[in-house]
């Protein structure tokens, strides 16, 4: 009885072992379910898919298989068979992943960590198509496994043991220097080209369209192979003339100096007149431009005129004749047709010739203002043609830049007399429009603080010797006609009588 009553256990000492018993069954359940996961290791809300592989890859049991960059499930066996390797996978039934998906092996870390991710094909959404299911097989031909790193770093080691280690250690020892303070300008570039790939898979269409497109372009160049090659050749050809000529490219670059340095001082030099000059210039060759057909029918016409003034000395050099000297004949053809007097100052209102004074220029315009077909004068003023209106033609350039017409004085016949008796309603200069304020068919006069000049020289009929004086009146001098028969030069030295 005493026995018995020192082995029974105080209510206390239950009560903490009932708390025990309950935090040990806790941690094993914990255990067991949340890192052991045994409803996973019995199947349980788990279907298996097997995928064939050309290698392991390094790929082993319990490696994390991953879809879309989330752990589904595991590896549970990887075996070897016939045509390579064949690995069984445990997923997750609640995520549905389509049955059109790649599976690749890579690495987590350096170390060789590997699993297996799952990447649906391109173009598949997830909520649409058949999914995987348990018995599944991913073929080989969707399945890819990373390079062997033994194989890599033996290959990688042999190329490395071919270069000479001087050399190496001098390509080392040059990077480092070429790279040395230029870490900031490489982490642009890599973070320039980072944003270069970024943009470059956005636009995957583009470049896809790029390379469909390029074969031609390949084509092309190799259709044309020939013509490169001769290319080539003659690049070669001009680069060996360089080579052959390098002292004296030498002595050209060693001269290209001071000769640009006279070319500045040249240039500084004609500074303060070369903007002129180009203005200038500017201005002749819009002239150039605008006379343009007249320029091309001289040069049509210079060799024909040339060789015309050249055939007045072939007498001279091949007829033989009793004098010598060159062949010309002068054929004056006086006042046939006669002078043209339309639109100039009347004679009372004309400048002396005799002054030596400055003259003074009208304000208007004076030429023969006769009609543009008339047989007088054919080469005046009014028969210019405007350059800028083919088909015009204009005493000035104000009139052929304008929509005015030329409008003559008279027919042209009054040469004699007052040329300028006309009703056309012109005046004499002719002013252009908003000229001076007077009215129209006016004539024009000087000043009055300007006399008009007495004349010394007035025109006269060479066929009568009859002209018309400065009073308007009407005179004959027979000393001015042709001579007559039988005069001779002793009758010229007589003065005559003139006749009113």
């Amino acid at each position: 009885m005493a026995l018995s009553s020192s082995l029974r256990l105080s209510r206390r000492v239950w009560t903490q072992l009932a708390i025990l018993a309950s935090i040990t069954v806790l941690s094993i359940g914990v255990m067991a379910f949340g890192f052991i996961k045994v409803p996973a290791l019995l199947g349980v809300g788990r279907y298996v898919v097997k995928v064939d592989l050309p290698a392991s890859g390094g790929l082993y049991p319990t490696s994390v298989v991953t879809y879309r960059g989330s752990e589904v499930g595991s590896v549970k066996t990887v075996d070897v068979t016939q045509n390579g390797v064949r690995a069984v996978l445990s997923l997750k039934s609640d995520i549905a992943i389509p049955s059109d998906v790649t599976a690749a092996v890579h690495s987590r870390s350096a170390i060789g960590e590997q699993f297996l991710e799952l990447t649906p094909h391109s173009g598949t959404v997830q909520d649409t198509g058949p999914k995987l299911r348990d018995g599944d097989v991913i073929p080989v031909g969707k399945t890819q496994v990373p390079v062997d790193i033994g194989s890599l770093l033996d290959t990688t080691n042999k190329a490395l043991a071919v270069i000479p280690q001087d050399n190496l250690r001098t390509v080392v020892d040059e990077a480092a220097k070429a790279v040395a303070g230029l870490g900031p300008e490489l982490s642009r570039l890599v973070d320039g080209g980072t944003a270069l790939a970024i943009d470059a898979g956005k636009t995957t269409d583009s470049f896809s369209r790029l390379i469909d497109e390029f074969p031609p372009v390949a084509s092309s160049q190799l259709r044309t192979s020939d013509s490169i090659a001769t290319w080539a050749q003659r690049v070669n050809a001009i680069t060996s003339q360089v080579k052959a000529q390098d002292g004296r490219l030498a002595d050209l670059l060693n001269n290209a100096g001071p000769a640009l340095d006279e070319g500045t001082a040249l240039f500084d030099r004609l500074a303060p007149t070369l903007p002129v000059l180009l203005s200038n210039l500017v201005s002749l060759g819009t002239i150039a431009v605008n006379y343009r057909n007249d320029l091309e029918q001289l040069l049509v016409m210079f060799p024909q005129g040339t060789a015309v003034m050249s055939s007045i000395i072939v007498p001279d050099r091949v007829a033989k004749m009793d004098y010598k000297g060159i062949y010309l004949d002068f054929n004056l053809n006086l006042n046939s047709p006669p002078p043209c007097n339309a639109g100039f100052l009347p004679v009372q209102q004309q400048r002396i010739p005799v002054s030596q004074d400055y003259p003074d220029r009208t304000n208007g315009e004076l030429y023969c203002r006769i009609p543009q077909n008339s047989d007088m004068n054919v080469r005046g003023v009014r028969n210019v043609p405007c350059e800028t209106k083919p088909g015009k033609r204009a005493p000035t350039v104000e009139m052929c830049e304008s929509d005015e017409e030329y409008v003559p004085l008279n027919d042209g016949l009054f040469w004699k007399g007052d040329p300028n008796a006309t009703l056309s309603g012109q005046s004499v200069p002719q002013f252009p429009k908003g000229g001076p304020p007077y009215s129209p068919g006016e004539h024009w006069h000087p000043p009055p603080e300007a006399p008009a000049k007495p004349p010394v020289a007035v025109p006269y009929d060479p066929l009568t010797g009859n002209y018309v004086g400065p009073d308007g009146r009407h005179y004959s001098d027979s000393d001015l006609a042709l001579a007559p028969k039988g005069k001779t030069w002793q009758d010229m030295m007589v003065p005559k009588k003139s006749n009113q």
